[in-house]
């Protein structure tokens, strides 16, 4: 039925030029006073001869709609789940996007690919550079202030080392996320024990008070979250201490160090933006709180901040979000 009213729109003029010759040929019957019935069967011959010719014109149609539609529809994906065409320029217009989806799942392929090769070639990077970095370690057990200065040194290089590492996958599209219930204790003694040697050279406070509490979420990267900050907070604090609590399900890490100016504040999440502390401290990268947000962000966990110059700054992962979303 659609064929036909595509063939009867198509040619129109063809039917109406058609009409108006039956009409003339009446009015010519009648004036002349000629039989009617000659007249009718004429007309009941061209009608007839006429619908075949838009059946078989619309049969032609059918069959070139059906060559199309294989080289256009081949596979099926959904965006593909395109209505019936109902004529051919809206046959052309599926072919054209088809295409086009085609081409864009091919690039799409591609780019995965050439990011997964990538994502292998650095996590196999960062696991070769930890075994000369942790045989460096050995050679620096002995504890004399030269060992402990390179010590410290080598600390930072392991640091960026699981920076890149991140930071690759983050980028991936593909962080393997395994959302479960997850004491948060362990996770933040964990990520602790990995700054025991920058709390002890530093001499600075530590207090956890952390307790039972448990939430759900993903503990690989909860611990890429709690080391940046971790990381963040030794580093920005010669004197007095960290504290790490929990209120009101919400995680802080509260530090005494330089803090935060007010119009930095703002920016620190942004990638690169170092600020008035990357001033001060030149080797500051301004990706460690930008990795910290992303993977916060990625598995639903706000991350904020706080800070008063001279006296320290608060971040806080609010683990309440987690928890409505579960319910």
């Amino acid at each position: 039925m659609n064929d036909m009213k595509e063939v009867l729109r198509k040619n129109r003029l063809a039917v109406a030029l058609f009409l108006v010759m039956e009409a003339l040929n009446l009015v010519v019957f009648v004036l002349y006073d000629i039989m009617v019935e000659p007249f009718l069967y004429a007309a009941v011959l061209g009608c007839a001869i006429f619908v075949i010719m838009l059946v078989a014109a619309a049969g032609h149609e059918r069959r070139r709609a059906e060559e199309r539609r294989p080289a256009v529809v081949s596979i099926q994906t959904e965006w593909q789940n395109l209505p019936r065409p109902a004529s051919l320029l809206e046959m052309d217009y599926q072919a054209m996007i088809e295409a086009l989806g085609r081409e864009l799942d091919r690039v799409s392929s591609e780019n995965y690919k050439e990011r997964q090769d990538m994502t292998d070639y650095y996590t196999t990077w960062v696991h070769q550079i930890k075994t000369p970095i942790a045989v460096m370690k050995l050679k620096l057990s002995e504890d004399t202030p030269e060992n402990r200065a390179l010590g410290a040194e080598l600390f930072r290089i392991e640091q960026y080392v699981d920076m890149v590492l991140q930071y690759v996958r983050l980028g991936s599209g593909s962080h393997d996320l395994m959302v479960q219930e997850v004491k948060l204790n362990d996770v933040v003694r964990e990520s602790v024990r990995k700054y025991t040697s920058q709390f002890i050279e530093k001499r600075l406070r530590l207090e956890v008070m952390v307790g039972d509490e448990i939430v759900i979420t993903d503990q690989k990267w909860l611990a890429c979250i709690l080391d940046q900050l971790i990381s963040n907070a030794v580093k920005y604090t010669a004197t007095g201490g960290v504290r790490i609590f929990v209120e009101n399900h919400v995680l802080k890490i509260a530090d005494t160090g330089i803090g935060i100016a007010p119009e930095d504040l703002p920016r620190i999440f942004e990638k690169g933006y170092t600020g008035l502390n990357g001033r001060i401290d030149k080797k500051a990268s301004g990706l460690g709180l930008y990795l910290a947000k992303k993977a916060a962000d990625m598995i639903n966990l706000p991350l904020t901040a706080g800070s008063v110059m001279g006296e320290g700054s608060t971040f806080s992962l609010d683990f309440n979000a987690q928890t409505s979303g579960q319910n």
